[in-house]
């Protein structure tokens, strides 16, 4: 369901927004007014906003590795450049890497999974900071996980539960700025195939093993016994992003079919 005009006049940035849940809100936030900054590392994220355009929606992309802060700073900075104001960000990168028992994570695979999905929610939520300060608002819509009760992803478990603590404190501490800090806590999401692989090494019999454990835990400790879709995991975080939810902050929302995380 789209509600024409509901992001009309708001300047959105979108992180990880090249594909799955993250090109998924772009799309959406677009059909219903918003103009939008995309941002990936991979280039996949220009067509999305070709596509975005060609629908009759505003768009542009800017590339950037979102793991070091001055990729952060570099998107933060472009959308002041192209928009002149940032009133939403939306933190959507993050994603397990590796799935395996914790005992058998090599050290540089912990911190490229602590990498990968906390410090760029850490790193935009600073780098936004000054703008929605000087401009007297914004929201954050941060994406946090259910994961944070799971098996085989212990260092993406502890990321995620970093993003929950990271959404209170914010909240809490910016609230009489007018800066609202929310998340949504997805569980497993049917998606199509990701076109850039969450682990470029690929995965042996072992790990794919081990994934299935995973899986059959996510599946298994959601009420609803399946996975979600992408347009179940979209609408919550457009409505957390939006007006509608003016009175919440500080909130991380559960979309994982009765699973709490």
């Amino acid at each position: 369901m789209i509600f024409a005009g509901r992001f009309a006049n708001k300047i959105m940035v979108i992180t990880g927004a090249a594909q799955g849940i993250g090109a998924g809100v772009a799309r959406r936030a677009a059909a219903e007014g918003a103009s939008l900054l995309l941002v990936d590392r991979s280039d996949l994220v220009k067509e999305v906003a070709a596509e975005i355009i060609a629908a009759g929606g505003t768009a542009q992309s800017h590339m950037c590795d979102l793991e070091s802060y001055d990729g952060a700073a570099s998107a933060i900075q472009a959308a002041r450049d192209v928009y002149d104001r940032v009133d939403i960000l939306i933190n959507n990168v993050g994603g397990a890497i590796r799935m395996r028992p914790y005992a058998a994570f090599e050290p540089a695979q912990i911190d490229a999974e602590i990498r990968r999905s906390l410090m760029p929610t850490l790193y935009c939520c600073h780098a936004v900071l000054d703008v929605m300060l000087a401009q007297g608002g914004g929201t954050i819509v941060n994406l946090s996980s259910n994961a944070t009760r799971g098996i085989r992803r212990v260092p993406y478990s502890a990321a995620k539960g970093g993003v929950n603590g990271l959404t209170q404190a914010l909240a809490m501490e910016y609230a009489e700025h007018n800066i609202r800090v929310v998340a949504t806590a997805p569980g497993g999401t049917s998606a199509p195939q990701r076109r850039v692989p969450r682990n470029a090494e690929g995965d042996n019999a072992q790990e794919q093993a081990w994934m299935a454990e995973a899986v059959e835990q996510v599946t298994g400790s959601a009420f609803m016994k399946r996975y979600g879709s992408l347009e179940e995991q979209i609408a919550p975080i457009l409505f957390l992003a939006s007006d509608e939810a003016s009175y919440i902050t500080g909130s991380t929302l559960p979309v994982a079919g009765g699973d709490i995380g």
